[in-house]
């Protein structure tokens, strides 16, 4: 089974932290109470926003360590560990682009969007159907994972057109979303373990 090089392991530790350690402090900072419930991690980066280059750094660190775990996730099919790579991409873009003082951004709206779909898809890109593939990267453990994130994602659409919930969504979308490289991180790090235990009782049992 191929190992995840420890490089790809802190990586995958790091996203969430930062992503969620980021919105987090940078609600926590500003001036006025900030509802992290009804209001997007965006608007946090948004121009004129104090602070925003914590949020901003925060999306810039998440779409390095995606990055990076794409390249390091080794085990996971290459067209999975391709749009994971891409799903980097897009929060980089996202961090280069931030919403304007008082509107929106063309561009910040289309990598925000282009890069949820590939945050959504690329565990399913990323199947392995071997009989010794890592859990995470099995069909029935990918798929469930997808349609979570689909129902999270149908909830932040429906909060998008004024709901109350909007900030809430949006966090439990990106967190589980940035969650899941971890997850298949730890099932490949478990299923070597795993593999391995064997093997030394065999050796063992051989040896005179």
């Amino acid at each position: 089974m191929v190992r995840v090089p420890w490089w790809g392991v802190v990586s995958s530790v790091l996203g969430p932290v930062l992503l969620i350690g980021g919105w987090t402090a940078a609600a926590d900072l500003q001036p006025t109470p900030f509802d992290a419930v009804s209001r997007s991690i965006s608007s946090l980066a948004a121009q004129g926003m104090p602070y925003r280059w914590l949020i901003t750094s925060a999306l810039l660190g998440v779409g390095i360590c995606n990055f990076v775990s794409g390249l390091a996730l080794r085990p996971a099919a290459e067209a999975g560990r391709v749009l994971l790579i891409l799903g980097g991409v897009c929060s980089m873009l996202i961090a280069a682009y931030p919403q304007h003082q008082h509107s929106g951004s063309p561009e910040h709206e289309a990598f925000s969007f282009a890069g949820v779909v590939l945050m959504t898809i690329w565990p399913l890109a990323a199947i392995r159907r071997d009989a010794d593939a890592p859990y995470c990267l099995r069909p029935p453990v990918a798929r469930l994972a997808v349609l979570f994130n689909l129902v999270l994602l149908v909830w932040f659409t429906i909060e998008l057109f004024n709901g109350p919930l909007l900030g809430l969504a949006e966090r439990a979308v990106t967190a589980d979303q940035s969650l899941w490289p971890l997850a298949v991180v730890v099932s490949v790090i478990a299923g070597r373990a795993g593999a391995t235990e064997p093997a030394e009782l065999e050796s063992a049992v051989r040896s005179p």
